[in-house]
């Protein structure tokens, strides 16, 4: 196999500026405490601190550097065929909820933009979902352009996409748009504290524990607060675990350097398997052609790095461009109906609050959630409340989990740079080997419930294949459920 082109790391999040708010410190009092910095999780704090209340944000890494920044930051109401589905399996209603509430999270996202000024890249564009040449789909597309103009949504059927390829036909969205999200995160934050709120980095959640009011725990201190908002991708605390109810997926994302003159102009996705999502953004040093590969399993996949190498094949194959400059993986989860759950989980938990499953459209499907639980906390209506419900039945058959995917037969047939699991006695060891020979091993037990973790050879991480959380070479969490970091172990 070949070498990995380009850098790992997100175009996104490397023209960001470094955020320096403080680590949560010894104890604090606030009306509610949102845990997690991405978008989800800033847009409820800001309305909540706009509206005079005390709140506190705490994120575990940095702000808007981990899920949202790592997006593809398409601000639009096109999620690929998603109308037509809802209006057969969830009814009209529930469908005009879904188109709403996305619409007033795109303008709300515009808003904050304007009032804040938050440079973000942020521009217009189409969004377009197209089908390939030589496979069908037109009566989908077309159904689905129907669906969407009932709901008030501005699609119409394009006989092809506009890219340099041949393709079949497309559905456009005019009037969409894009932005650099990690930026925009980052804006977000500034205007929570702005607002009189509070911001907390480098501070990973350890405990969330409800007594007179809820207790959230970090290694160095902790909040008391009246709410708590799990704004963390997948809730890492409450009575109902989530992690059962939806499906941890990854894709791959590469960024290639490339001409004014070629780049394709609008936000492209195109159906079916294997599906690819195009959009054009910039980094320090120029404009880049952004493309997203077909989407996994977390910590299902024996070789991510075969993926990039597919993406970068692929996107060559179609479009003239220079090098890949930065490539990276992200992480979300799926729900069974295509639509998150958002709001209070559990009448037997008053004060607790999550959102978790935003099918890869976090975007304008986050911002709605931030503003329903805001409205929720603030005692408002909120129409989508019906739409996002999360106490609505959890289909228990729609999660699957798996088994690692990195068996090795002993150490020494690890290769340098490499990581995988080892068996010995009774024992299941993460075993990484440095470039310079150095063997370092972890307990191979995810420290959320278990299931053994396999080897990101691209990203150089442990994945858990049944829940999604992601751990750094050395054990630390970068993505939950997981809280607590793998264990160091010694080799036999």
């Amino acid at each position: 196999m070949r070498p990995l082109p380009g850098k790992p790391d997100c175009c996104w999040t490397v023209v960001a500026p470094e955020t320096s708010y403080p680590p949560l410190q010894g104890k604090h009092a606030v009306d509610i405490a949102v845990i997690g910095g991405g978008i989800v999780g800033l847009t409820a704090a800001l309305q909540i601190a706009k509206a005079g209340r005390s709140v506190a944000v705490v994120e575990a890494l940095r702000v808007g550097r981990q899920v949202t920044g790592r997006s593809t930051a398409k601000i639009t109401t096109q999620h690929r065929l998603i109308y037509d589905h809802l209006i057969r399996t969830v009814g009209r209603e529930k469908a005009q909820l879904y188109a709403d509430a996305n619409r007033k999270g795109a303008e709300f996202i515009e808003s904050c933009i304007n009032e804040f000024a938050i440079p973000c890249d942020f521009e217009r564009r189409s969004a377009i979902t197209w089908i390939e040449a030589d496979k069908e789909g037109l009566a989908d597309i077309e159904a689905e352009a129907e669906a969407a103009l009932s709901l008030g949504l501005p699609a119409d059927v394009l006989d092809r996409a506009p890219l340099p390829f041949a393709t079949g036909g497309g559905l456009r969205f005019t009037d969409q748009a894009q932005f650099n999200p990690a930026l925009y995160c980052i804006g977000l934050a500034a205007a929570v504290v702005r607002s009189g709120g509070q911001v907390f980095e480098r501070s990973r959640v350890i405990a969330v524990e409800r007594e007179d009011l809820w207790r959230i725990r970090t290694e160095a201190g902790e909040i008391r607060a009246e709410s708590v908002f799990l704004a963390t991708n997948l809730p890492v605390a409450g009575e109902v675990d989530f992690s059962h109810y939806v499906q941890a997926r990854c894709h791959t994302a590469a960024a290639f350097r490339i001409a004014a003159e070629r780049a394709p102009d609008g936000m492209f996705l195109s159906v079916g398997h294997p599906s690819h999502s195009i959009r054009v953004g910039r980094d320090d040093d120029g404009l880049l052609l952004i493309v997203l590969g077909p989407h996994f399993i977390t910590g299902q996949e024996g070789n991510v790095a075969r993926r990039f190498l597919e993406l970068e094949d692929w996107t060559r194959e179609r479009f003239k461009v220079g090098d890949m400059v930065w490539r990276w993986t992200n992480e979300d989860y799926d729900t069974a109906d295509r639509i998150p759950y958002v709001g209070a989980p559990s009448a037997k938990e008053p004060g607790l609050y999550i959102a978790t499953g935003f099918n890869a459209w976090g975007i304008t499907n986050g911002t709605a959630a931030g503003l329903l639980v805001a409205d929720q906390v603030l005692g408002r209506e909120n129409p989508s409340a019906a739409l996002y419900d999360p106490t609505r039945p959890l289909p228990k058959s729609f999660h699957k989990g798996g088994k690692t995917q990195s068996k090795a037969a002993d150490v020494s047939s690890i290769r340098l740079g490499e990581g995988g699991v080892v068996q010995i006695g009774d024992e299941t060891f993460a075993v990484h080997k440095t470039m310079s020979g150095i063997v370092n091993a972890l307990s191979a037990s995810c420290t959320h419930q278990g299931c053994t973790v396999t080897w990101n050879n691209a990203d150089k991480t442990w994945d858990c294949p049944c829940h999604g959380s992601i751990f750094s070479a050395d054990g630390s969490v970068l993505h939950g459920p997981a809280v607590e970091p793998l264990p160091s172990r010694k080799l036999p």
